[in-house]
């Protein structure tokens, strides 16, 4: 087996691995693959499927079986040769076999490879730590949300429409006297001040009162999606039959008994303190391991093939896929209803990709710089939660998890636990 960097090289890190299959192995996969076609094939004096593999070959050729043989070897054969030549492989961009016999096969794969990366400056990186400091601002915003949650919304018949009011509207619209495709609504409920309508709709409807009929003009933006309404002059003829609005509770110590197991206001914000204080101190670490990732991205230097962004990507669409599965929604008709295509879905996770397998390689930088090992047991460890997670035996977690990944992934932990731990926080 030898690497070496190849002569067509399209993208960073793009070698020819020649490998060499030994006879035994080979031949099993020739009489896997014999096994396995012998019942398609005619011999005359033999029942269908009986036919001896010598006797095939003697009359199809002492090859008949190789093409598939090879084809079942590649993987595996790929997968010792990279480990030898400890490479990982991002992708194989074509196999060629070289020569085949009964002593074994030769055959050579132009693969990119996994980049050697460089990073210095990774130990004392200076973040800065969010305030986490309880405020009565905070604790006063923290009291709005529970109020707008428990809110009601009540109609209104003494006043006229306001903005944040919703209101219940018939609308038609007109371009130079005649009705148009889409313009026409009933009973419609429409926020205003939503921004749900084109500029100058909504505003028009403030200051009308319930059962008022009016008319209101706007102008169609010229970036509009729908061609004949570009730029164009329109009326709208609205009916208003119903304005309501949300009506807050009072914040006293009755409301406090509907939404907590406190019986006065004092007791109910000293316990909302302890909420914001944990939100906050959760925020300011997210925050603190967002700066140091952001760091580590800056200082990896290396050259990474668009192929590992690419997988990444492809991944993501895969773990968006699964979601959607979960949901009861298939990935073609979340495309067909969100007119994308897989390419446009490839796309909305190109940057966090790129973000993801720079990240990642930085890590596994810093683990080989720091000779970062995880024991056997660290390993079983990591089975065990995960098949506490999955709720699965760990036996099954190992079928689906091979423990060199998971090694790896450990590795990668305890790097960036080390970062952390040396950061510099001001």
């Amino acid at each position: 087996m030898s690497l070496k960097e190849s002569t067509k090289k399209e993208q960073a890190n793009t070698y020819e691995l020649v490998v060499n299959v030994d006879g035994d192995t080979f031949e099993k996969a020739v009489n896997s693959v014999y096994k396995k076609e012998v019942k398609n094939i005619n011999i005359p004096g033999f029942r269908k499927g009986k036919a001896p593999r010598q006797l095939i070959e003697k009359k199809y050729g002492s090859e008949v079986f190789y093409e598939d043989a090879m084809q079942n070897c590649y993987p595996s054969a790929l997968y010792e040769a990279a480990k030898e030549a400890d490479v990982k492989i991002v992708k194989v961009e074509s196999i060629e076999s070289i020569e085949a016999g009964k002593d074994g096969f030769t055959f050579k794969a132009s693969v990119i490879v996994e980049p050697t990366m460089e990073i210095k400056d990774y130990l004392g990186i200076e973040v800065t730590k969010k305030s986490t400091e309880v405020t009565d601002e905070l604790v006063n915003e923290e009291i709005e949300k529970i109020r707008d949650r428990n809110s009601r919304i009540v109609t209104v018949d003494d006043r006229p429409a306001e903005n944040g009011d919703i209101t219940v509207i018939d609308f038609e619209g007109f371009v130079n006297g005649e009705p148009f495709d889409g313009g026409k609504a009933e009973n419609y409920n429409l926020k205003l001040g939503s921004g749900n309508f084109i500029p100058g709709f909504e505003e028009q409807i403030i200051g009308h009162s319930t059962d008022e009929e009016f008319s209101i003009n706007v102008k169609f933006p010229d970036d509009y999606q729908a061609e004949e309404l570009k730029g164009k002059e329109a009326e709208f003829k609205i009916k208003l039959y119903e304005i309501k609005t949300k009506e807050l509770p009072d914040v006293d110590d009755e409301f406090v008994k509907d939404v907590s197991d406190k019986d006065t206001l004092d007791e109910y914000k000293e316990e909302l303190k302890e909420t914001v204080a944990k939100r906050l101190t959760e925020e300011a670490d997210k925050d603190i391991d967002d700066q140091i990732a952001n760091k580590l991205m800056e200082l990896v230097e290396g050259e990474i093939p668009e192929a590992m962004y690419d997988n990444q990507a492809n991944d993501m669409v895969r773990e968006f896929e699964m979601n959607l599965r979960s949901q009861g929604i298939n990935i073609n008709d979340y495309m067909k209803y969100t007119g994308m295509d897989i390419n446009a879905l490839k796309g909305m996770y190109r940057d966090n990709a790129e973000k993801r397998v720079k990240l990642r390689l930085a890590l596994e930088t810093i683990a080989r710089k720091e000779n970062i090992e995880v024991s056997e047991a660290n390993i079983e460890e990591e089975y065990k939660r995960l098949a506490e997670s999955y709720k699965m035996e760990a036996d099954k977690v190992k079928d689906f998890v091979e423990s060199e990944s998971l090694s790896e992934d450990l590795k990668v932990e305890k790097a960036l636990d080390l970062v952390k731990e040396k950061a510099i926080i001001k």
